[in-house]
Protein backbone atom coordinates (compact mmCIF):
# COMPACT_ATOMS: atom_id res chain seq x y z
CA UNK A 1 0.00 0.00 0.00
CA UNK A 2 1.30 3.07 -1.42
CA UNK A 3 1.57 6.05 1.27
CA UNK A 4 -1.48 8.18 0.90
CA UNK A 5 -0.29 11.45 2.22
CA UNK A 6 2.68 13.87 3.58
CA UNK A 7 1.10 12.66 6.89
CA UNK A 8 2.81 9.28 6.43
CA UNK A 9 5.76 10.40 5.39
CA UNK A 10 6.80 12.67 7.81
CA UNK A 11 5.60 10.11 10.40
CA UNK A 12 7.79 6.65 8.73
CA UNK A 13 10.84 10.25 9.10
CA UNK A 14 9.81 10.57 12.53
CA UNK A 15 10.32 6.79 13.17
CA UNK A 16 13.50 6.88 11.58
CA UNK A 17 14.61 9.63 13.27
CA UNK A 18 13.34 7.42 16.82
CA UNK A 19 15.50 4.88 15.13
CA UNK A 20 18.86 7.04 14.83
CA UNK A 21 18.58 8.23 18.66
CA UNK A 22 17.95 4.31 19.93
CA UNK A 23 21.63 3.22 17.69
CA UNK A 24 23.05 6.86 19.72
CA UNK A 25 21.82 6.23 23.11
CA UNK A 26 23.42 2.39 22.57
CA UNK A 27 26.64 2.97 20.83
CA UNK A 28 27.47 6.78 22.65
CA UNK A 29 27.80 7.27 26.01
CA UNK A 30 25.53 10.01 27.43
CA UNK A 31 26.35 13.68 26.37
CA UNK A 32 27.41 14.69 30.48
CA UNK A 33 29.43 11.81 30.28
CA UNK A 34 31.46 13.30 27.34
CA UNK A 35 31.73 16.29 28.40
CA UNK A 36 32.91 15.15 32.13
CA UNK A 37 35.88 13.60 30.04
CA UNK A 38 38.85 14.91 29.25
CA UNK A 39 38.60 16.99 25.81
CA UNK A 40 39.67 14.94 22.12
CA UNK A 41 38.74 11.53 23.71
CA UNK A 42 40.12 9.31 21.15
CA UNK A 43 37.57 6.73 22.32
CA UNK A 44 34.59 8.80 22.29
CA UNK A 45 36.00 10.17 18.72
CA UNK A 46 36.00 6.72 17.11
CA UNK A 47 32.95 5.77 18.68
CA UNK A 48 31.47 9.32 17.16
CA UNK A 49 32.25 8.30 13.58
CA UNK A 50 31.04 5.10 13.93
CA UNK A 51 27.46 6.06 14.84
CA UNK A 52 27.64 8.77 12.07
CA UNK A 53 28.22 6.26 9.57
CA UNK A 54 25.79 3.76 11.14
CA UNK A 55 23.20 6.25 11.53
CA UNK A 56 24.16 7.51 7.55
CA UNK A 57 23.61 3.84 6.73
CA UNK A 58 20.19 3.30 8.63
CA UNK A 59 19.09 6.78 6.75
CA UNK A 60 19.58 6.18 3.26
CA UNK A 61 18.46 2.33 3.45
CA UNK A 62 14.89 3.47 5.30
CA UNK A 63 14.63 6.55 2.33
CA UNK A 64 15.64 3.80 -0.52
CA UNK A 65 13.06 1.40 0.88
CA UNK A 66 10.62 4.36 1.35
CA UNK A 67 11.18 4.93 -2.46
CA UNK A 68 11.28 1.38 -3.56
CA UNK A 69 7.62 1.17 -1.31
CA UNK A 70 5.79 3.28 -3.67
CA UNK A 71 6.41 6.32 -2.02
CA UNK A 72 7.84 8.57 -4.28
CA UNK A 73 10.99 10.62 -4.11
CA UNK A 74 8.73 13.54 -1.90
CA UNK A 75 7.95 10.90 0.32
CA UNK A 76 11.47 9.31 0.53
CA UNK A 77 13.28 13.03 0.71
CA UNK A 78 11.09 13.81 3.65
CA UNK A 79 12.17 10.52 5.10
CA UNK A 80 16.12 11.18 4.43
CA UNK A 81 15.64 14.54 5.69
CA UNK A 82 14.67 14.37 9.09
CA UNK A 83 16.48 11.60 9.72
CA UNK A 84 19.74 12.78 8.08
CA UNK A 85 19.04 15.71 10.62
CA UNK A 86 18.81 13.81 13.47
CA UNK A 87 21.80 12.42 12.54
CA UNK A 88 23.39 15.52 11.95
CA UNK A 89 22.19 16.92 15.25
CA UNK A 90 23.08 14.23 17.01
CA UNK A 91 26.85 13.98 15.89
CA UNK A 92 27.34 17.88 16.14
CA UNK A 93 26.11 17.59 20.33
CA UNK A 94 28.69 14.71 20.65
CA UNK A 95 31.53 16.20 18.59
CA UNK A 96 31.00 19.53 20.94
CA UNK A 97 30.92 17.36 24.10
CA UNK A 98 34.38 16.23 23.82
CA UNK A 99 35.93 19.06 22.38
CA UNK A 100 34.82 20.85 25.78
CA UNK A 101 37.28 21.24 28.42
CA UNK A 102 35.74 19.72 31.56
CA UNK A 103 37.30 22.27 33.92
CA UNK A 104 36.92 26.04 32.16
CA UNK A 105 33.56 24.84 29.70
CA UNK A 106 35.89 26.66 27.08
CA UNK A 107 36.24 24.32 23.58
CA UNK A 108 39.78 22.99 23.05
CA UNK A 109 41.15 23.40 19.46
CA UNK A 110 42.01 19.25 18.30
CA UNK A 111 45.39 18.80 18.41
CA UNK A 112 47.05 19.35 15.15
CA UNK A 113 49.68 16.81 13.84
CA UNK A 114 51.90 18.99 12.20
CA UNK A 115 54.42 21.22 14.20
CA UNK A 116 53.70 24.88 14.11
CA UNK A 117 56.65 27.38 15.22
CA UNK A 118 55.71 30.07 17.25
CA UNK A 119 57.82 33.60 16.94
CA UNK A 120 60.15 33.77 19.73
CA UNK A 121 60.18 29.53 20.12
Amino acid sequence: MAPSSGTDAIITGLAVAGVIAAINAVHMPAVAATRASAPGNQHIEAARKSNLYIGAAVVVGASLLARAGGGGGGFASTVFIIGGATVIGLDITHRLANATDNQSGKIIAAPSDTAVATPGS
